[in-house]
């Protein structure tokens, strides 16, 4: 667990998520939660040696399953944007680890099974505050990955928790997203408002500017390949082609990247899916 300021941990053991905690005089304000169960109940009890009060929340910064496959375990009550909420009223309540490959973290957890999902209890649609302690902690709406992204902000001590608006050397999950109101979040983040911020990815840590500009200058980079071909529906040798060349953005280890290949080959299709057929509903997943 490393600490970014007092009382303010993140960490990365889990498979799949940065996860975080605020430590308040009321208690813990819990940021995302490890895909399978069994870490959750671990990360859980690692938890009760960081003080505080006895209440307990738990923040979902978006739908996908690698940070909410594990929200059950940690026992506590849910808060999400309305959208992500609505996403979680259409599944199933049970998941089932099999159907297609698209590229996530927890496709590679063994033994994972059937996983009841924890629905969000409390949900908002631009902007909730949590006052537990002397400063205030920001839930923000910020679509881009998701229709139902947010940030976690702690204007007082200048700390920023971004979702999966930035990814550390790794391609986004392209299936759900908003390419145009992604590049707009991330140049609010490169904006002189957040001038001396300290920007937590869920997936990398602590990122600079530098990896935020490359976020964008690589969706950027997407979005004018996609509205080439959003008038067509794409042959497999074109999406092929595109996977090749995006994977060159990234310093993947050799034995991610046919994990990473296949994000972008699912987020590709789909995205351009929903193009092509802009009466579909779209998967947060």
């Amino acid at each position: 667990m490393q600490e970014v300021t007092q009382n303010i941990y993140i960490d990365d053991q889990f498979p799949g998520v940065t996860l975080g905690v605020i430590v308040t005089p009321r208690g813990l304000i819990q940021i995302d939660s490890p895909p399978s169960p069994e870490d959750a109940r671990t990360w859980r009890a690692s938890l009760m040696s960081l003080g505080g009060g006895i209440d307990r929340v738990l923040v979902n910064m978006d739908a996908h399953p690698d940070r909410t496959l594990g929200a059950r375990a940690m026992d506590c009550i849910v808060i999400a944007h309305e959208k992500t909420a609505n996403i979680f009223r259409t599944r199933p309540s049970t998941f089932k680890a099999q159907g297609e490959e698209t590229g996530a973290d927890w496709e590679s957890i063994p033994g994972l099974g059937s996983v009841r999902w924890a629905l969000p209890e409390i949900s908002f649609s631009d902007q909730m505050s949590l006052h537990w302690g002397n400063s205030p902690v920001l839930l923000e709406h910020h679509p881009g990955p998701s229709h139902g992204s947010i940030w976690v902000h702690l204007p007082e001590e200048k700390i920023l928790f971004v979702g999966d608006t930035v990814m550390k050397n790794q391609p986004p999950f392209l299936a759900g997203s908003n390419l145009k109101a992604w590049l707009e979040s991330l140049n609010e983040l490169l904006d002189s408002t957040y001038k001396g911020y300290t920007f937590i990815s869920s997936r990398g840590g602590i990122v600079t500017n530098t990896i935020i500009k490359n976020q964008y200058d690589f969706l950027k980079h997407v979005s004018d390949k996609l509205n080439k071909i959003t008038t067509k529906k794409p042959n497999p040798a074109t999406v092929e082609k595109l996977v090749t060349s995006m994977l060159t953005w990234f310093k993947a280890p050799a034995a991610r990247q046919k994990q990473f290949a296949q994000r972008l080959r699912y987020g590709l299709l789909h995205y351009n899916a929903r193009q092509y057929h802009p009466t579909n509903q779209s998967s947060e997943d």
